[in-house]
């Protein structure tokens, strides 16, 4: 499994996105996110993203 998701790179799925610390670690902060949108800055440099709540609709589905 790849590390986090780094801010500025495009959602690959709409939901919910943990901040995560430099080595994984949750922060309890989320952020919605839509489906190829960018992901928004951290507060810190070395953070990222994870998705930790999927979108449940069909909208977006290929």
């Amino acid at each position: 499994m790849s590390g986090p998701l780094k801010p500025g790179t495009n959602a690959p799925r709409s939901g919910q996105y943990e901040i995560v610390g430099p080595r994984g670690g949750g922060t309890g902060q989320e952020r919605t996110v839509v489906r190829n949108e960018p992901l928004p800055p951290t507060p810190k440099p070395g953070m990222g993203y994870k998705l930790v709540d999927p979108t449940k609709n069909g909208s977006g589905r290929k």
